[in-house]
Formats: C-alpha cells, sequence, structure tokens
C-alpha cells in the first residue's frame, strides 16, 4: 500500500516518539509498503544512520529560527502545523496515498483537515495516538488558565474521534481514548523492540571499559528524556538517598537535556557515582544498554504513555525496576521489580532488591530478555496492516 506518514514533530530526534514513528515505518517498509513521512524542517537525517528507502519531507524553513528539538507545547508549533497541512496536501495529490497514517492528536487533525479538503479522494485515515494531550501539556506546565485548559479538553475529545480507526500505543491510553470516542474503532499497539540491535557484539566488561564505568558495581540505568512527565524527580531522589547509604551501585543517566540534571548532581556531589551521557543517540543504545544491570523506568500513568524504554531494556537482558502499571505488567511479566508505591522510596526499594540479589538480576534478565522476542516491531507491523486490510475490506 502506499502509505503517507504524518509526523508533526522534529522528526528524527533521540526519543520515544519519534522512535515509534520511525521503527513502525521501517517494520511496514519490510513488509513492501511504500511509506513517505512528511514533517517539520528540522530534525536529523536518518538516512545517514540506517539503510532505508523512507523518503522525509520537510515543511519550507519559514521559521528558520525556531529550532527546538525538545519535547513539549510552543506557540510556534500552531504556525509549523499550518505549513504542515500544506505540505501534507501537496504530497497527498503527488503521491496519492491509500492511507494517511497520522502521529499524535496533532497530526489526526491534519489528516482530517487534508481529507476533508481532498473528499474527493476518500483516503483512509488512520490516528496514531501516543499519550494525551491535555495531561501533557499540563505535565510541560503549560495550559494553567482555566479557560484555555477547558478549550484543549474540548478540543481533544474532538480530535479522539477523528479517523477511521484509533491506535493507542498503551492499554491505558486505549481505556483512556474509549471513555469520548463514539465508534469504539480503537485498538492498542504497543512500542516493539528490534531484538537485531541487541545481538552478542562485545563482552560487557568491554563496554564499561569505553564508557568509563566500574566493572565492580551494579550500573543501575535510565534512559530517557529528563523531564517532568518522565517521572525523572522520583530517580533523582531515589539517587540522592541510595548514594549516600550504598557504596557498590552506580548510575547512568542517559538521554536530555543535560543542563538541570548537570546542575543537580553537582550541587549533590554526585558525579562520582553517576555517569551523564547527553546527548543520548537512539544508534548508541544498545551498546550503552549492554554494560548495565539493572533498567530504571519511573514514569506513572499520569499521560497514558507507553514506555519504550521499558523494552530496549528488556531487548538488552536487563531486569527493570518500575511502577506497578498495567502497560510495564503487560511487557514485563516476572522480569522485573514493581512498586506499588508511586514515589521515590518505591524505586528506591527496586534498585536495593536487585544489588542485594546478583541472583535476581541474572533471572529476571533473562526473564526480560525472552519476553522481549514477543514484542518485536515486525509484529506491531503485522497488527497496523491487519488494520489497514480491515479498513479496505
Amino acid at each position: 500500500m502506499k502509505i503517507l506518514m504524518i509526523a508533526p514533530t522534529p522528526f528524527f530526534s533521540d526519543r520515544g516518539t519519534h522512535i515509534r514513528i520511525l521503527e513502525e515505518a521501517l517494520a511496514l517498509e519490510k513488509r513492501g509498503h511504500s511509506v513517505p513521512i512528511v514533517t517539520y524542517h528540522i530534525g536529523e537525517n536518518i538516512s545517514e544512520k540506517i539503510k532505508t528507502n523512507i523518503e522525509i519531507y520537510r515543511i519550507p524553513k519559514l521559521l528558520f529560527w525556531c529550532k527546538k528539538m525538545e519535547a513539549g507545547a510552543d506557540w510556534r508549533k500552531v504556525i509549523l502545523n499550518i505549513l504542515l497541512i500544506f505540505k501534507t496536501l501537496r504530497l497527498v495529490l503527488i503521491k496519492k496515498p491509500d492511507i494517511i497514517h497520522a502521529h499524535l492528536h496533532e497530526g489526526a487533525l491534519i489528516g482530517w483537515i487534508v481529507r476533508k479538503i481532498l473528499f474527493w479522494r476518500k483516503i483512509k485515515l488512520i490516528a496514531d495516538f501516543h499519550g494525551t494531550l491535555t495531561k501533557e501539556m499540563v505535565s510541560h506546565n503549560y495550559l494553567k488558565n482555566k479557560f484555555l485548559r477547558g478549550f484543549f479538553i474540548r478540543l481533544e475529545k474532538f480530535i479522539n474521534n477523528l479517523g477511521d480507526f484509533a491506535i493507542a500505543s498503551s492499554g491505558e491510553l486505549a481505556d483512556e481514548l474509549r471513555k469520548t470516542r463514539k465508534d469504539g474503532k480503537i485498538e492498542t499497539i504497543l512500542d516493539g523492540v528490534n531484538l537485531e540491535n541487541y545481538d552478542p557484539l562485545t563482552l560487557k566488561k568491554e563496554f564499561r571499559k569505553k564508557l568509563g564505568i566500574p566493572a565492580n558495581k551494579v550500573m543501575i540505568i535510565y534512559a530517557g528524556s529528563f523531564i517532568a512527565n518522565k517521572g525523572i524527580k522520583y530517580l533523582l531522589e531515589a539517587i540522592s538517598k541510595v548514594a549516600k547509604g550504598d557504596r557498590n551501585i552506580y548510575f547512568v543517566l542517559a538521554g536530555s537535556p543535560e543542563k538541570e540534571i548537570k546542575n543537580y548532581l553537582k550541587k549533590r556531589k554526585l558525579e562520582n557515582c553517576v555517569k551523564l551521557i547527553s546527548p543520548l543517540s537512539y544508534f548508541d543504545l544498545p551498546k550503552i544498554l549492554k554494560a548495565g544491570d539493572v533498567g530504571v523506568d519511573p514514569k506513572d500513568s499520569s499521560v497514558g504513555q507507553a514506555s519504550g524504554k521499558v523494552l530496549q531494556y528488556m531487548g538488552a537482558g536487563l531486569p527493570v525496576v518500575c511502577f506497578d502499571r498495567i502497560n510495564n505488567r503487560k511487557y514485563l511479566g516476572e522480569g522485573a521489580y514493581y512498586s506499588r508505591d508511586i514515589s521515590a522510596q518505591g524505586i528506591i526499594d527496586g534498585i536495593l532488591y536487585f544489588s542485594q540479589n546478583s541472583e535476581e538480576i541474572i533471572a529476571r534478565g533473562k526473564i526480560a530478555k525472552e519476553r522481549a522476542e514477543k514484542f518485536s516491531w515486525d509484529k506491531s507491523a503485522e497488527e497496523i496492516e491487519r488494520i489497514y486490510q480491515k479498513l479496505f475490506s
């Protein structure tokens, strides 16, 4: 099929939303589909990192000074998304896609507008939701004005009903969408992991040596964005308390933005037990994870996002410390330590559990690695393809 993906974001950047867009497109391409992506004027060129025939089409650089790569709301995105509507319209006329696969709420709205304008084309529209709209904006400290928040709540309810079919990145998000989507056409397509990236290339000791990490300590790793809605406050508090009492533990924080984290570590004199890797390239992630012992995901369920980092930990054979979420259970099974208490203490308890029970690191890591095979991007692409076929049948 001819599929046009809408990515209303500076694609590609090394974070979860972009990884989902990229890996879905790659897996669909692998199954023989044509999957061009239309996106903002900025972003990394994926063809320099991987072999693919996926074409990336960008909007004009009218806002050439806008170079924000981080997640979060920005008033300039209104202008960027208007430009994206025109770019998408042009591509639909040229490429004549069978399906518009629109990512995020903004993408779904853009896809709907384009389809309304080109109504005679009768293009199918898939809305691929990665999280809630309003709650995510609130988590980034936006929408403090009640009137504005009310407007976005109504807008989100409207967008939730767009498209011939909705895809949710987690079971929690699917449940949230079912509260407002009237036709009930919602399916959960979980994130996947590319296990080819985790083939045993080098021994753990060699990876640690390259990273300058002590070979004899329990290495706890967090890989992802250092922002509030990822639960970073729980992790930083946990690191501060664990570092005071257990000298056998070493932390690696890999991600961005680094400024506040760097200041935090310096202020609390934690540089000796924490290594900061920033920026983190998605394409270097397997090497870093394979140097670790235990992965941490401090994200709660407040914004309904899935957690792709958990799958990356699993691919590397790491057990995980995380909160007791439906999505985490679905991924990890018995391959994790689950904290029922959503707090820094819950993370601390999990870290200490593994540091004091080395045999559990091996046992649960093995379970996590085996379960990763159930969550490949190839299987996700099969499910997406099945939804496509359902629309045409």
